[in-house]
């Protein structure tokens, strides 16, 4: 009877333990998480020629962001079929408006300077992703974690936010090296 007692006391001693440490809340100020691991690309011989300056990369990030978090958000459905992440897609689009429509306007003036065509560019962007939930089980997971980001208060313009993957070297997006 007593090891009962005993037992049932140590029991009730470390449930009270585990419960005063899941009360604690964690910190928001962490960095993201959540972008995969980028495939080790080799910068071509002409680089020099096809780089991308600071401006016109960060033009790109932010489209690339914007295009892959838009698919996530067809992609990752609920057991009910029902997209889960529409909620987060449409705060994200309203917090960060005025980002986008800086960025669709030098989105035009960068592919015009550079001869490349926008409309092949953002499809190349989502059909990669697109191609992702395949190859990488966390997808869904990577677009919550990009979306919670994302919308913290920390973050408040859209350069901030990595994109789920990193499809530069891929798509020869490549910054200019340093002089």
């Amino acid at each position: 009877m007593v090891k009962q007692a005993a037992c049932a006391s140590f029991v009730v001693g470390l449930a009270m333990v585990l419960a005063a440490c899941a009360v604690q809340t964690p910190s928001t100020s962490a960095a993201p998480n959540y972008q995969a691991a980028a495939p080790t690309i080799a910068a071509p011989a002409n680089l020099r020629a096809i780089c991308y300056n600071d401006a016109d990369l960060g033009t790109y990030r932010v489209r690339n962001v914007q295009q892959q978090l838009a698919v996530g958000v067809l992609a990752c459905k609920g057991a009910d079929g029902q997209r889960r992440l529409t909620p987060q897609y449409q705060a994200f689009v309203e917090k960060f408006g005025p980002d986008l429509s800086t960025n669709a306007a030098e989105m035009k003036t960068m592919v015009a300077r550079k001869r490349l065509n926008i409309d092949v560019m953002v499809t190349e962007i989502a059909n990669r992703t697109a191609g992702r939930p395949t190859e990488d089980a966390a997808f869904c997971s990577r677009h919550e974690r990009a979306f919670a980001w994302a919308l913290t208060p920390e973050v408040t313009s859209l350069t901030q936010v990595p994109s789920p993957y990193d499809f530069g070297p891929e798509m020869k997006v490549f910054p200019c090296p340093k002089t």
